[in-house]
Formats: structure tokens, C-alpha cells, sequence
């Protein structure tokens, strides 16, 4: 199975992933990036430089194989609860 690293991007700031994960191909890249993306919403909501981040998912190689954009895996998600304070 290829390994993917899912790096993410923050205006010019690039947080590297240096584990990555094996899966079967980049579709299921795909799928893995657009789950970890709406996770990193739910525990870092307050981070408003989230909606301009990215996640490059490259290969072994370290050739980009997705630049996956947060605000692309937000659209379908249910709003945020609000707070009242």
C-alpha cells in the first residue's frame, strides 16, 4: 500500500507530517483528508485561520498528490454551535 503524509498549510506555514498513513490509493487519501479536516474543526473551531488552511497530501515521493482546502470540506458540514456569552 502507497503512504500518504498529510501536511498542513496555514498561509506560507507548512506543519509536516511525518508519520503519514498507508491506504489503498489516492481516493481513499481523499476520504482520509476530508475526515481529518472536519476533525480539526470540531477540537480548533476558534482558530479563525483554519478556514484558509489546507491540507497537501503528498505521496512517498513527496509529490502533491491533493491540496485539499478547508473551506471544501466545511460546505456540507452542519453549523457550529454558537456560544452566548
Amino acid at each position: 500500500m502507497p503512504r500518504y503524509f498529510f501536511n498542513t498549510r496555514i498561509g506560507e506555514e507548512l506543519i509536516p507530517d511525518p508519520e503519514g498513513e498507508d491506504l489503498r490509493d489516492a481516493d481513499h487519501a481523499w476520504q482520509v483528508a476530508r475526515a481529518t479536516i472536519k476533525e480539526i474543526v470540531k477540537t480548533e473551531a476558534a482558530q479563525v485561520d483554519l478556514i484558509r488552511a489546507s491540507l497537501e497530501v503528498t505521496d512517498e515521493d513527496g509529490d502533491v498528490v491533493l491540496d485539499f482546502p478547508f473551506s471544501e470540506a466545511l460546505i456540507d458540514m452542519p453549523p457550529l454551535p454558537r456560544n452566548r456569552h
